[in-house]
């Protein structure tokens, strides 16, 4: 089955003070080492984002949000409304350890669903997850509601969870859904790579 793949790199980067997108990781910026997979995995690749000029060494379609302040609600709604296929893989831009097999898993998947979803012990990784063109009208009411909860439509779509000990194989540290919001997460991401503890 075909699928899209969606970058996320709306988000205002408050806590980092900087892009989180452009930040280094073992001497490759996270946003090349994301492309890069999803040029691998998917047919289709483009990006959400609202400065889509900081974004054109990369060579990606960008589209921009049409829910401005949506959060990653409306990130992930715009992605949606513009993938020519029926099913989406959204990622953030500050996910420095996606697993290609991991992602690969999660698309095979998606037929019958319309989200298919990695759910931990702190809960859903609503971006890190594939979505049906079916989400949109829901999101839409929540995006007109102005409530940016993204789990809060998930009761009215049909979702496959994927389990921790599903997860695992293909990720046993589950560095995966590990993100980068502050200069103590980027200091985490070091240990890791250095000593091998979860940055988790």
């Amino acid at each position: 089955m075909k699928i899209t793949g969606i970058i996320l790199a709306g988000g205002k980067n408050l806590r980092m003070g900087k892009n989180k997108a452009f930040l280094e990781i073992k001497g490759q910026r996270i946003i090349d080492r994301t492309k890069q997979l999803f040029v691998d995995l998917f047919d289709e690749v483009f990006l959400v984002a609202n400065s889509p000029l900081d974004y054109l060494d990369l060579n990606l379609r960008v589209v921009s949000d049409l829910f401005p302040g949506g959060g990653a609600l409306g990130g992930i709604y715009s992605g949606l409304f513009h993938a020519s296929h029926s099913h989406a893989f959204v990622a953030a831009c500050d996910m420095p350890f996606l697993n290609k097999a991991l992602i690969s898993h999660l698309s095979t998947l998606s037929s019958g669903y319309d989200i298919v979803i990695p759910k931990m012990e702190d809960g859903w990784q609503p971006l890190h997850a594939v979505y049906s063109l079916k989400c949109l009208p829901f999101m839409e009411d929540l995006l007109q509601e102005k409530n940016l909860k993204i789990i809060d439509f998930f009761p009215k779509v049909k979702k496959r969870e994927v389990t921790t000990e599903e997860i695992l194989p293909f990720d046993p540290k589950l560095a995966s859904f590990f993100n980068i919001n502050s200069p103590e997460d980027l200091n985490r991401i070091q240990d890791f790579l250095k000593n091998g503890t979860s940055p988790n």
